[in-house]
């Protein structure tokens, strides 16, 4: 009975309990009232002892876990976990970074591959029709003439310039892109372009004057431009490379080149002359580019920004070299002086060409005139190192060269 009432008892006592207070509580006889009851509460010392365990580890247990919540109610509930979610929000976005840079860096060499295999391409072909010369080289020019004036009305139509000015009609446009590609070729069947480039002036200026529209004067002069810059420009290298027909007599190369090639009368003033203009525009490009990527620190101007100082010095020194180096290949022209100029004017011939038609896309809002040559753009990407190089190169070999720099 006294243990029945023991354990009942140990229930409900508070925490840590001890014999004393066990032997001293009012609702139990004392020891002294109790003999027997020492040597009964002797055997049930162990389950008093695992008592006292349990019930001191559940203590510390349910103390441990008020401390945690009390931790837990004191801190801002709105910073917890911040060190964790601002790790996550600064990793996720350099994850993303790293991968836009890596598909960015992989488009990049896609196109610097397109680039190098298209230039190559069209490198070969244009030195082959530049050989041939004659009627192929007339052709190639009539069509390249065609599809550069073709982009030069679509950019004059676009939004960022029709924005300011109002743009000739279509039929306007299309007509003067026939009349700039039948240019070169009435050049080189008559050998003159003044006729041509007046009559094809005046058709268009009285086809925009019977518009049914309001003729504008924007219209006019857009057109005018298109004549020049299109049609006009590029039948200088007709005349150059097919007009110039005096022999390079002291080219070594003319000399062993095969007869059925065209032998030694293949190889005149207007091709050297033309050879030396391609590659040193080519030369042009290349250094001005090497030159800006690793030493370009000063802008050249504001219609390109990417242009810079460093990189037009370095293209107008190995224009100057290519320049000097290919006429004494060539034998032509005698006089290095004669070469310096020449490469000089090629050089500026070139940079101006390209900063025209980059204010010309700039105006009209786009990177690229075309999509016709993949990694190069359009055709005017290409060829608008040329455009004003060939009058330019002509004018010199015809006027300033005596007996053409033989």
């Amino acid at each position: 009975m006294a243990t029945a009432s023991y354990l009942d008892l140990s229930r409900c006592r508070p925490p840590h309990p001890s014999l004393s207070s066990l032997s001293a509580c009012p609702c139990r006889p004392s020891t002294a009232t109790l003999p027997g009851s020492r040597a009964k509460l002797g055997n049930l010392d162990p389950l008093i002892d695992g008592n006292r365990r349990a019930l001191g580890l559940r203590l510390s247990r349910g103390l441990g876990r008020r401390r945690l919540i009390t931790a837990v109610a004191r801190a801002d509930p709105d910073h917890l976990g911040d060190g964790n979610a601002k790790q996550e929000v600064h990793e996720v976005p350099k994850l993303s970074m790293n991968d836009d840079v890596v598909s960015e860096q992989q488009e990049k060499a896609s196109q610097l591959k397109k680039r190098i295999i298209f230039g190559l391409g069209i490198g070969l072909s244009i030195g082959i029709v530049v050989l041939a010369g004659g009627w192929a080289f007339t052709a190639v020019v009539a069509a390249a003439v065609f599809v550069g004036a073709r982009e030069y009305f679509e950019l004059v139509r676009s939004r960022g310039i029709t924005a300011g000015m109002t743009p000739p009609p279509r039929y306007v446009s299309r007509v003067c892109s026939v009349i700039c590609a039948l240019m070169p070729i009435l050049t080189f069947y008559r050998g003159q372009i003044d006729v041509s480039v007046t009559s094809g002036a005046f058709l268009v200026a009285m086809a925009l004057h019977l518009q049914r529209g309001i003729p504008r004067f924007a219209q006019l002069s857009s057109t005018m431009f298109g004549l020049f810059y299109c049609g006009y420009l590029p039948c200088f290298w007709v005349k150059l490379r097919c007009g110039l027909a005096a022999p390079a007599l002291n080219t070594g190369i003319g000399a062993s080149w095969p007869i059925l090639l065209g032998g030694q009368a293949q190889w005149t003033v207007g091709l050297v002359a033309t050879l030396i203009s391609f590659s040193s525009i080519i030369a042009a490009d290349t250094y001005a580019f090497m030159g800006g990527k690793a030493f370009g620190r000063t802008p050249l101007t504001s219609v390109s920004p990417k242009k810079t100082w460093e990189g037009t010095i370095a293209g107008l020194c190995g224009c100057i070299a290519t320049t000097v180096l290919l006429s004494k290949i060539f034998c032509w022209p005698k006089s290095l002086l004669s070469a310096i100029a020449f490469g000089i004017l090629n050089f500026f011939g070139s940079v101006f060409g390209d900063l025209t038609e980059s204010m010309i896309k700039r105006d009209a809002g786009v990177k690229d005139s075309g999509s016709l040559i993949p990694g190069h753009g359009g055709i005017l990407d290409r060829v608008d190192s040329y455009i004003f190089t060939g009058a330019l190169a002509y004018s010199f070999v015809k006027t300033f060269l005596p007996l053409y720099g033989v």
